[in-house]
């Protein structure tokens, strides 16, 4: 039982495609606590990045999740471009030469891209911020592969735990970027990067689960 590197490439695009139908909400939960160009910035960044794919698939899933951060970078402004594309870069360190993940080593990629935002981000859970979905979701891949789960498992027990964390933001106090800036008016709000970070989680469990 394995994912295979055409279920990463559907993984990527599908979520490009979700952020596309989820640009006005991702905007608009930007608008309340930070620059109201998390939207934006996130499309753009994977409409390109959908773009790119095809012409690295048929490398390996770390040269293909490479290809990703970097477009990522190139092309997003703002702390999302550098956060998701630290993701993606560190995971492909991960998956280096592989067609194909076992559970373990995906939820390990995954562990190690999530530790590069948190070195990246200088952010830690509580502090109202993507980390506070993609922990979660780390902890609970990484448990189910602990536990011998299969992949489904794995990851719709992910993405409950990333929806948890999305939804325990609302009444956090923002601690890092524009959002801090707030203080207590933060509370209440639902975190974007969270929210995005929710949805890329969400988008695998839905794609990568028929392996």
């Amino acid at each position: 039982m394995a994912i295979s590197k055409e279920q990463i490439i559907h993984w990527i695009t599908s979520y490009a495609a979700v952020v596309h139908e989820n640009k006005e909400l991702l905007t608009q939960l930007d608008a309340e606590i930070g620059d109201a160009d998390h939207g934006a910035s996130m499309d753009r960044g994977f409409q390109a990045v959908a773009q790119k794919l095809p012409t690295v698939a048929e490398q390996d899933i770390g040269a293909i999740f490479k290809s990703v951060g970097m477009t990522l970078v190139s092309t997003v402004g703002g702390a999302s471009g550098p956060l998701y594309g630290t993701l993606f870069m560190q995971m492909s360190m991960k998956a280096a030469g592989l067609q194909e993940l076992s559970l373990a080593e995906f939820a390990a990629a995954f562990d190690t891209g999530v530790k590069g935002v948190v070195m990246r981000g200088k952010a830690n859970p509580g502090e109202k911020t993507m980390i506070d979905s993609l922990m979660p979701a780390v902890d609970a891949l990484n448990a189910a592969a602990t536990n011998g789960a299969s992949i489904a498992t794995a990851l719709h027990d992910a993405e409950r735990s990333a929806y948890k964390g999305m939804l325990d933001t609302i009444p956090l106090i923002a601690r890092k970027g524009r959002a801090s800036y707030l203080g207590e008016r933060a509370i209440g709000h639902q975190d974007p990067g969270a929210t995005s970070s929710y949805l890329l989680v969400k988008t695998a469990a839905e794609t990568l689960t028929d392996a």
